[in-house]
């Protein structure tokens, strides 16, 4: 048996007295295991492997199975013969190109100002990938009017649910970017032939690495045979003469190849300026997937590695293209020239010389942009759960969008293209209208990315659309609490206009192509009907919804007005990732005459009656602000799997963004920035996705469970393992959804619109037969009601709103939002700047108001009377002729073959209602009987006496097994819906035997005590909040606790508070997500304290890798005799010492007492009976923010904290240096 080199999958096992070895994924599968009879129980750990030889009964660790293999063959020989290693060079500081060359070379690659100014600027200047907001509302490239580099026309496709992502951030250990160039042996033959190899540190080749591998060719060297192809062709052989020239460049690879070339360079390179004009090229991408493919099929691609030396290289997408497609490696001749000819340029010494940018050589200039790229490379890796480059190499995990069939063949074989769209014609003319005009004294400036005034590329959330729908909707953006809104009728609110509203309406159908819908028209089959046949515009509106926007990247006064203007329609209303303020919860009661309430005194535009509660709150991977009570004032929860802007990655939250109120509903530092981990933790596939829709289900049987995914290729299938998995909602984003910070190259290039995710996940419900088990919901650039009509005949029946529903709260689409320096305040938490905020809850009222009216005329106009009947009745659109003739670039585009495929529904109606005809949206899942045992804690009639008295204490015993799973979740959820988070005054004590299921304790809250007498499995205290939760051994085990696994993976996965106490060893990433915990256990495997914001863990016992990665608070004690931790420990954030500090002693030894106490630990006996001399093998691990901490450093100071919380629910202090006295051990002994 072997474990994945992430450790996300859990594999436990146990040896038996007898000789017996059992493995599964769970602890508890074997009920007539007894604990007497065992003598060890472990775990695999990332990359291990166990072995039982069953000839000679032997069981082989770990370390025995790899020893064993690696003395079989002298392999270091090998290498050190045969190998040729290209580590990383000294890059030449030489120019290739004059300016005015280097420029016309630019031009011809499709180059843009805005490359150089933001991409080039912050990666060779910063080492790091352009940071920006907003999402992409600019055209798909084949629709656009400008050319495009042919990457632009490939969406990177990403994990989510049916594998795992990987953390590049924190869990870059298990990552690489290495390649190797030469003829790869067969894997079936062991020889010294498999290590003669060129091995590159780096894909991103600089000049000298090139001068390098060049020089490996010489006989005395390596004897690497080398063929440089040139991929240029004469500009004069036409559009028509791009294909040929591939077919010759083909043929020639082929040809060397056979004759023994391993390394071949495809070429792009002109020689000089004359070259540069009268010569063409074929793309760099379309060159490598023609060759890759070639060698394939004629046998030859194992026998040579490529390299691709291309001027069409710049940004991290175009090398995972074109490294995606058969690169072994990319030397962007053109970028690293453009690198130094930014950095001796005027602009940029000035920068320097002022200390905007940090001061560099040209050499560390190139390196900085060659580090950018590698992070910025992993980072796609890791999107797709792929940990080594050289996995991803001609892994092909893109999806084409505007790519003809014949280029695909050629080029890009397997790939998936749905629409149709460019022919080799088409790109070999797209290519040469980017060459310049013969005169050009700068690039373009295309204006893909920041919108421009005029002549740049169409963006669909412009200034002018702002402006336009602010008039619609009676907005008067000089309005606010900063200058005359208490001085002006109805807040400055004015009249609705219907009239500017169709202007609006207009500006929007009459503007550039940029969508897939813009495609399409409406042909129904039915008379038009008078407006007043319609269906109420109630019925409409409490359709939509407002986008997944997170307190933090929205200020109070936007996400408060959105809440509660959705919320006087019935709408549903979204907290977004970051937690909500407990006083949401509250319905308005206090509101005066003018519409302002003491609750909110920020807010304007406010009536008794309203509430600021969103209606779906969101659980997302760094867990932020998901406590018992969050979970249980919810109508709707939702699973954040991934988001439209950048799928596979975590959110991320600027430092300035974080003030001290985010940071208190955090669980953060204020300051600190917040990096959300890749959706992995609890999330490795479908059972896992599973088991959190259990555990929701478990706290708040009333709410809905919804899980938000992202349009890809391949969604269907995640779509229908979602409905197996009980989930209520599945919300299909596109790839264009905003965001308030992402990664440039992930807002433009990952993810796919709507109208495909949709409609595969919508056919594949149907084909299923599970669509009537869940309501879809989709989300990404909607903006009017005909967007709305489309999305339900494409099969959605809720409607997200999140961008423009900003704009109709004042958002100006200034696309600061990650600066912190929104000019309306609608993205910023600078105080000065939220009172600015111009909106009230009736400006975006207004908005959907006019939009579900929009959608009753469009009904009316189509026969139709019910919103229900237009619901997957794809059969109602046709490509429209009149729009497809105003695409540009291609006569290739072709929506309906994919469009006509969606099953037909005209008739059959019954997946509208539950398989018991019940409206969806009023029936949630329940769980079954994985939750018995929760309902029986919950029944016990003491027990309820305790929570409905709010006093006393009441105890319970029952048996579990590893089926009964979220166990206690139940009881969380019936305190939490009387007291909230910390309101109960009674104490619930409930003991457990056995093996219990995976999130055993999720989200225990102060006055719960729960103890565990046997094993857990994953997630065990995922989310607590309070109260303890002790994990202990059966009496009668026979194996030595302190080095045997007694709980799973993932255990306190966000933890807010509490106190937990496991005797015995945790799996990796133990308190991951941790803000407030205080938590001991025996061991831990890797990753332990990761993300980790508060709180104090302790380990008494050896820990895996990596301990720390992304720790920004709390503090960790590590037990470490034989100083093994330091190379264990990531060094980006934290620091170790020693416990250097009174304070941090008496912290240290209180908690292990306790611990003692509660779990009767040898361990900890043993290292209390010799304090003063084990006390010096403790490490302390801390982040900066705690340095300035009493038990880190001699601080005057107050209190001294122990404790998460006591039975009482008050924090458990201890003066400085004192014992615990009397009335401390009365509170806290026990």
């Amino acid at each position: 048996a072997s474990l994945d080199r992430n450790g996300l999958r859990p594999a436990r096992f146990s040896r038996t007295k007898d000789g017996s070895v059992f493995v599964m994924s769970e602890t508890g599968v074997v009920p007539e295991l007894y604990e007497a009879d065992i003598i060890e129980k472990g775990r695999l750990g990332p990359g291990q492997m166990i072995n039982v030889d069953l000839w000679s009964g032997e069981f082989k660790d770990n370390i025995a199975i790899k020893s064993e293999i690696a003395s079989r063959h002298p392999y270091g020989e090998w290498m050190e013969r045969q190998r040729r290693d290209i580590p990383k060079m000294e890059p030449p500081t030489e120019r290739i190109y004059d300016d005015e060359t280097a420029m016309l070379a630019q031009a011809t690659f499709g180059w843009g100002l805005e490359d150089i100014g933001m991409q080039i600027q912050d990666m060779a200047g910063g080492g790091k990938e352009t940071t920006y907001s907003m999402g992409d509302d600019a055209p798909l490239a084949a629709l656009s009017a400008r050319p495009q580099p042919i990457f632009n026309y490939f969406k990177q496709r990403f994990a989510q649910v049916t594998n795992p992502p990987i953390d590049p951030l924190r869990e870059g250990v298990v990552m690489s970017v290495g390649m190797t160039l030469g003829k790869k042996e067969s894997i079936y033959k062991v020889s010294e032939k498999g290590a003669r190899l060129i091995h590159l540190k780096s894909p991103v080749l600089t000049g000298t690495e090139m001068t390098q591998i060049r020089d490996y060719s010489k006989p005395d060297n390596g004897g690497f045979k080398q063929t440089i192809l040139s991929t240029r062709y004469p500009l004069e052989d036409g559009p028509e003469g791009l294909e040929v020239a591939i077919k010759q460049l083909c043929k020639a690879a082929a040809a060397v190849v056979r004759n023994g070339s391993e390394v071949v360079i495809l070429s792009d390179k002109a020689a000089d300026k004359a070259e540069l004009e009268y010569s063409t090229y074929i793309p760099s991408l379309l060159a490598v997937g023609a060759v890759h493919h070639c060698l394939i099929d004629e046998g030859l691609r194992m026998d040579a590695g490529l390299i691709a030396e291309t001027g069409g290289a710049w940004s991290t997408h175009h090398f995972a293209c074109l490294i995606g497609y058969g690169a072994n490696a990319v030397h962007p001749y053109l970028a690293l020239e453009t690198v130094k000819q930014w950095w001796g340029g005027e602009r940029t010494q000035k920068m320097m010389t002022a200390g905007k940018l940090a001061q560099t050589t040209v050499g560390q200039a190139q390196d900085n942009y060659r580090k950018a790229v590698e992070n910025g490379l992993l980072k796609i890796l890791s999107k797709i759960g792929i940990s080594l480059l050289t996995s991803y190499s001609g892994a092909q995990i893109f999806e084409s969008i505007g790519l003809g069939d014949h280029v695909i063949d050629t080029s890009f074989k397997g790939t998936t293209t749905r629409i149709g769209g460019m022919s080799l014609e088409d790109l070999a003319k797209e290519t040469a209208n980017m060459r310049p005009e013969t005169d050009f004294k700068k690039l373009v400036n295309y204006g893909f990315y920041k919108p421009l005034p005029k002549n740049g590329e169409y963006h669909a959330n412009s200034a002018n659309l702002a402006r336009l729908l602010h008039k619609a909707i009676g907005m008067d953006k000089t309005v606010s609490f900063a200058t005359k809104r208490d001085k002006v009728p109805n807040d400055g609110v004015k009249p609705k206009s219907v009239a500017d509203y169709e202007i609006y309406q207009a500006s929007l159908e009459s503007a550039p192509l940029a969508n897939i819908r813009d495609l399409l028209d409406f042909d129904s089959d039915r008379a038009s009907i008078p407006l007043e046949d319609v269906e109420p515009i109630g019925e409409i509106m409490k359709r939509f919804c407002t986008g997944a926007m997170s307190l933090g990247a929205l200020s109070r006064e936007a996400h408060e007005t959105l809440a509660i203007a959705v919320n006087r329609f019935g709408g549903k209303s979204n907290s977004g990732e970051g937690g909500e303020d407990v006083l949401r919860g509250i319905p308005l009661t206090d509101v005066d005459e003018r519409g302002r309430s003491p609750s909110f005194p920020h807010l304007a535009g406010l009536k008794n009656g309203d509430s600021a509660n969103s209606f779906v709150h969101q659980i997302a991977s760094g867990r932020f602000g998901v406590t018992p009570e969050f979970l249980v004032t919810a109508k709707q929860l939702e699973i954040k799997m991934a988001q439209g802007a950048k799928p596979g990655e975590g959110g991320q939250l600027p430092g300035p963004k974080v003030s001290n109120y985010i940071a208190g509903l955090r669980a953060s530092k204020p300051g600190v920035t917040l990096i959300s981990p890749p959706p992995h933790h609890d999330i490795y596939s479908i059972e896992d996705l599973a088991q959190l829709v259990h555990d929701c289900h478990a706290i708040n049987e009333g709410a809905g469970v919804s899980v938000k995914l992202v349009s890809s290729v391949g969604i269907g299938t995640v779509a229908c393992g979602v409905a197996k998995a009980d989930a209520d909602v599945i919300q299909i984003s596109g790839g264009d959804g905003g965001t308030g910070a992402s990664p440039l190259s992930s807002i433009k290039h990952a993810g796919c619109p709507w109208e495909l995710g949709l409609t595969e996940a919508h056919s594949a419900l149907m084909t299923s037969n599970l669509r009537e088990r869940v309501i879809l919901r989709v989300d990404g650039g909607i903006r009017t009601g005909r967007d709305v009509v489309i999305g339900a005949m494409l099969g959605a029946e809720e409607f997200g709103f999140g961008t423009i529903a900003m704009i109709a709260e004042g958002c100006i689409m200034a696309r600061v939002c990650h600066l912190n320096t929104c000019p309306v305040g609608v993205t910023s938490q600078k105080e000065e700047l939220r009172k600015k905020f111009p909106g009230t809850p009736e400006h975006v009222y207004n908005f959907f108001e006019f939009v579900g009216e929009e959608v009753r005329v469009l009904m009316a106009h189509m026969g139709y009377s019910k919103f229900e009947d237009l619901i997957g009745r794809a059969d109602l659109l046709n490509e429209s002729e009149k729009q497809m003739k105003r695409v540009e670039k291609t006569q290739g585009i072709n929506t309906k073959p994919f469009f006509s495929g969606v099953p037909d529904s005209s008739e059959d109606r019954s997946f509208l209602r539950t398989v018991n005809g019940e409206i969806k949206d009023t029936i949630v899942h329940v769980n079954k009987f994985s939750s018995d045992l929760d309902r029986r804690v919950c029944a016990v009639p003491e027990i309820m006496k305790v929570i409905k008295e709010n006093t006393g204490e009441a105890s319970a015993e029952f048996d579990i097994i590893n089926t009964d799973r979220s166990t206690c979740a139940m009881l969380v959820g019936d305190i939490a819906r009387a007291y909230g988070n910390r309101g109960f005054g009674g104490t619930v004590n409930v003991s457990f035997r056995g093996s219990a299921g995976q999130a055993f304790g999720a989200f225990v809250l102060p006055g719960l005590n729960v103890r565990l007498t046997g094993e857990g499995n994953d997630y065990v205290g995922k989310g607590l909040h309070g109260g303890e939760i002790i994990v202990v051994p059966a009496e009668d085990a026979g194996f030595v606790h302190a080095d045997s696994s007694i709980v799973g993976n993932a255990c306190l996965y966000g933890a807010t508070g509490g106190d937990f106490h496991a005797c015995g060893r945790a799996g990796e990433r133990f308190c991951v997500r941790n803000s407030g915990a205080y938590a001991v256990a025996e061991g831990t495997g890797d990753h332990c304290c990761e993300y980790m914001t508060g709180g104090v863990v302790v380990v008494l016992g050896s820990v895996g890798r990596n301990v720390g990665a992304g720790q920004t608070g709390g503090i960790g004690y590590f037990y470490d005799p034989d100083d093994e931790l330091e190379v264990r420990v990531n060094p980006e954030i934290v620091k170790m010492q020693r416990v250097v500090t009174r304070e941090g002693e008496a912290q240290l030894k209180i908690i292990v007492e306790r611990h003692v106490e509660k779990t009767g630990s040898v361990k900890g006996q043993m290292l209390l009976d010799n304090w003063d001399v084990e006390v010096r093998n403790f490490w302390q691990v801390y982040p900066p923010s705690e340095a300035q901490n009493p038990v880190v450093t001699n601080t005057e100071y107050e209190t001294l904290r122990v404790s998460a919380s006591a039975p009482d629910g008050e924090m458990c202090f201890l003066p400085a240096g004192a014992q615990l006295n009397e009335e401390q051990t009365a509170r806290c002994a026990d």
